[in-house]
């Protein structure tokens, strides 16, 4: 855990913030039981898995039984957890100051606390819908009973895939340009729980700070993101964002 000189340092910058945005990555979601996709944790699903099949548009032309199927055992999970300490307290943060939130996760815990009308823009999709891999369709998703691979009902031409961004696709453009314009325009950051690898979300960091805005840092080990920190602090997300905003 980070000293309390730090966390002092970290509250006031998001106190004395104008315009703040809030950056999150798998960190946050992981004292829900949600499974990180890099690290050291033994849960770490790319430790366990092939990003190459399961996280592609090629791997699910390969075979979209398996990759559906994979999905289908990730929204089972998703289904029986909730939003934590960290997610609770980054919605408190979007109430006091309307800060913008821009997320790497796809599970949809942040929009489930999040106060109406706040902003959480998710920069890599979600996996609580379903998109065709051919036309424009889109379906919602229940966790709790998820759908088995089938067609798109709208076209007939195409399987329908989870809505989420694979590997060598483009971010959804409406959603990464106003996240690079929150990037742009606020005077503090707070990046919680991502290890700043994957690109090109991990860039809005670095164009915060480009335009000079204050960078706070939580993350259970010291990273990339470390080096633009104006305070740094090391710790589970769901004890230390609270004590941060509090």
């Amino acid at each position: 855990m980070s000293g309390e000189a730090e966390i002092e340092k970290a509250r006031r910058i998001l106190n004395g913030a104008k315009s703040l945005a809030v950056f999150t990555g798998a960190g946050v979601s992981a004292d829900s039981g949600v499974p990180t996709f890099r690290g050291s944790s033994q849960d770490a699903l790319w430790g366990k898995y092939d990003p190459q099949v399961l996280a592609s548009a090629w791997g699910f032309q390969k075979d979209p039984k398996l990759v559906y199927e994979w999905y289908s055992w990730r929204r089972s999970q998703l289904a029986r957890v909730e939003p934590n300490a960290a997610h609770l307290a980054i919605a408190r943060l979007q109430e006091r100051s309307g800060a913008v939130v821009m997320t790497q996760n796809v599970d949809g815990l942040h929009e489930r606390v999040a106060p109406a009308g706040a902003r959480v823009l998710r920069v890599h999709g979600t996996i609580l819908e379903d998109r065709c891999m051919r036309c424009a369709h889109w379906e919602k998703v229940d966790l709790n009973s998820p759908p088995n691979l089938r067609m798109c009902l709208e076209c007939g031409a195409g399987y329908l895939r989870p809505g989420v961004v694979w590997f060598g696709e483009s971010l959804p453009e409406d959603v990464w340009e106003e996240s690079q314009q929150a990037a742009r325009e606020c005077d503090a950051m707070l990046v919680v729980g991502t290890s700043g690898q994957v690109q090109p979300a991990a860039s809005l960091v670095e164009r915060a700070a480009g335009a000079r805005a204050k960078i706070v840092v939580v993350n259970l080990e010291g990273g990339l993101l470390d080096e633009y920190a104006t305070a740094a602090l090391h710790g589970r997300a769901a004890e230390v964002v609270p004590r941060i905003v509090d």
